[in-house]
């Protein structure tokens, strides 16, 4: 790498604690995911979604799998190195784009980001996976929170509805119910990010993020991406994103036609 985003040192914390800060990822496509991340507001896409209750102070707007119809996406994943970065963390010959996702909060949003895994959402199985979350603002007490180690435990954390909070699985016992790390002492990490800074961390990371109750935004871009050894799995019930139609079978990989691939070793 002619500008060196990341070494070894990097790749064992991702190994081991599941998350590592990667500092000017995308610090020359800032710009450009800002102008994305507001034309996907302006045009939100099928998935997008209001995380807030009535009377609740603020907006948390997220929206998914808009890289195909937003080129500054589409842009960030071809152009930038992220794909060259991923398949080093996760000691990938190769990469795969699972889905881009934006999540933003307004000043004065005191809604939190749920505690949550990725990974049981996901049709997806594999421990070659890594998510990027890059703010375009810098960030501090709205930064994101990850618990270390989190995933190795032995059960994956049972997903749930963001808005409703009931449980996306209902009654499936595979799962542990969502704890508080807080509470319960966990080690959490998290960093004062600034813009193009990003953390990556497998879909097995405990992670969530306080509301934002600064007088700034808080606009984040997020890129899931998968290695060697990804397949499709089912799930107790519908998955998100829910990709409908995609016709793949138990232990089949991913479709290129629909999750291309961004990087590839020599």
């Amino acid at each position: 790498m002619d500008r060196q985003l990341i070494n070894s040192s990097h790749i064992k914390s991702f190994q081991e604690d599941g998350v590592v800060l990667v500092k000017g990822l995308f610090k020359d496509f800032v710009d450009i995911i800002r102008d994305g991340i507001d034309y996907n507001i302006k045009n939100p896409g099928p998935y997008s979604a209001e995380n807030l209750h009535a009377g609740e102070s603020g907006r948390f707007f997220d929206d998914y799998c808009n890289w195909s119809r937003i080129s500054q996406f589409k842009d960030v994943i071809f152009q930038s190195r992220v794909g060259e970065v991923a398949a080093a963390l996760m000691s990938s010959k190769k990469v795969q784009l699972f889905h881009d996702h934006v999540l933003v909060k307004e000043p004065g949003t005191s809604k939190p980001t749920p505690w949550h895994q990725d990974g049981p959402y996901y049709f997806v199985d594999g421990i070659q996976n890594v998510s990027f979350w890059c703010p375009v603002d810098q960030v501090t007490d709205a930064s994101l929170r990850c618990v270390a180690g989190s995933h190795l435990w032995a059960k994956p954390v049972l997903p749930t509805k963001w808005l409703s909070e009931e449980d996306f699985y209902a009654g499936e016992d595979k799962y542990m119910p969502v704890p508080d790390p807080d509470l319960d002492g966990m080690r959490v990490l998290e960093w004062t990010m600034e813009p193009g800074d990003a953390v990556a961390f497998n879909y097995g990371i405990l992670h969530g993020a306080r509301g934002n109750e600064t007088n700034s935004r808080r606009r984040a871009f997020s890129l899931r991406l998968l290695g060697d050894d990804a397949v499709y799995v089912e799930r107790p019930g519908p998955t998100s994103p829910p990709f409908p139609g995609h016709q793949m079978k138990v232990g089949d990989s991913l479709r290129e036609d629909w999750f291309p691939t961004i990087f590839e070793m020599p």
